[in-house]
């Protein structure tokens, strides 16, 4: 489908050049995580404000390729005012819809896809068609293995 592949492209290149949520947050009370991926270069800092069990706010720092910086972009976009538990969900779904084409198993559905079947993806959405460059997906999903380190450090602290 042209059109929504055109869109999708669009939506991705909006997230490189205006990216949502840019900068960092004072370390404490934020909590930091890094991730770095040393096949391309790619460097995500993610700053997580979470209050009463919600990411009341976050910021993304780093340098990379358009499609871990979109990514981190649309993720921060993503979480932002979800509760703990939510994010988790946004995380996980977002990681299924690699995995599932990764592994090359385009329209299976598992029980892990079916508990979260309701999680809208929204923008990310566009980031679908990643999976058809295997190499790219360490880039997509940098930001959201850098954010699950994030959470697990603010659930600790």
């Amino acid at each position: 489908m042209p059109g929504l592949e055109d869109l999708y492209r669009e939506i991705i290149l909006d997230h490189y050049r205006s990216p949502r949520n840019r900068g960092e947050l004072a370390v404490p009370p934020a909590h930091v995580a890094e991730g770095f991926n040393p096949l391309c270069g790619d460097e995500i800092k993610v700053f997580l404000d979470v209050h009463d069990g919600v990411v009341a706010d976050i910021r993304i720092a780093g340098q990379g390729c358009s499609i871990s910086q979109s990514s981190a972009s649309m993720m921060s976009a993503a979480v932002k005012g979800k509760t703990v538990p939510e994010a988790r969900r946004v995380l996980a779904a977002f990681k299924a819809m690699m995995s599932v084409h990764e592994a090359g198993l385009d329209g299976a559905e598992g029980a892990a896809d079916d508990d979260l079947a309701d999680v809208k993806l929204g923008d990310l959405e566009a980031l679908r068609g990643v999976v058809k460059f295997p190499v790219r997906i360490k880039c997509a999903t940098l930001a959201w293995n850098t954010l699950g380190q994030g959470l697990d450090e603010a659930d600790a602290g």
